[in-house]
């Protein structure tokens, strides 16, 4: 993957980023410090507003100049209207909700295209710990499973079937391995990160129209 920030975004968002186009209107959902957001408005002359609940993270942002709205993106979304948006994103943070679902839903509703990046569990390093009896621990997942935020786990697989039983069609997809480097062959096993780039199916479109 050609290294577009030089280092300054996480590898996934950097995939993220190669995505969106100049001029773009983008969400980005759980933003964080807003470090998205800063490098699209500088470098893509995109605009949007990001959405987080952390006050830290809040802070981060507004000293960047993102624009952010401090609430939780599964009770703050309805605020946006249908295809407000080029781009709806969400990195690393789907196995948080609580109400996936819907969270997608909604994002398939505001955004003409959704983004979103997550920790794939079938990594074959996932596999060995439950193999050997141990729930798995890694660059992506570095929580214990007693402290851990994550509700939701999935597979390369399940997350496709989740999204085509939504009824969104996927546009593209990335893997990436420990280091950020893409992964081609065998990518359900040898990928820690997983990025998907979908939309709705037209006669979902038609019908949140």
């Amino acid at each position: 993957m050609t290294r577009l920030t030089g280092g300054l975004l996480r590898p996934d968002l950097e995939q993220v980023a190669a995505w969106i186009g100049r001029d773009s209107r983008v969400l980005d959902l759980g933003c964080g410090d807003g470090a998205l957001l800063d490098w699209l408005a500088r470098e893509r002359h995109c605009s949007g507003y990001g959405v987080e609940i952390d006050d830290a993270q809040v802070l981060a942002c507004t000293s960047r100049g993102v624009d952010v709205i401090q609430q939780n993106i599964e009770q703050g979304l309805d605020m946006f209207g249908a295809n407000q948006f080029q781009f709806v994103v969400l990195s690393m943070a789907i196995m948080a909700t609580q109400h996936t679902e819907r969270v997608v839903r909604e994002m398939g509703r505001i955004g003409q295209e959704a983004i979103i990046s997550f920790p794939n569990f079938g990594h074959w390093r996932h596999l060995l710990s439950l193999a050997l009896g141990r729930m798995p621990m890694s660059r992506a997942l570095p929580f214990e499973w007693y402290n851990t935020p994550n509700l939701h786990l999935a597979t390369i697989l399940d997350f496709e079937n989740f999204l085509r039983g939504l009824g969104m069609t996927i546009v593209d997809a990335a893997f990436l391995d420990e280091r950020g480097r893409r992964v081609s062959i065998l990518p359900g096993k040898r990928a820690s990160t997983a990025i998907y780039r979908f939309r709705p199916s037209p006669i979902d479109q038609n019908i949140a129209a």
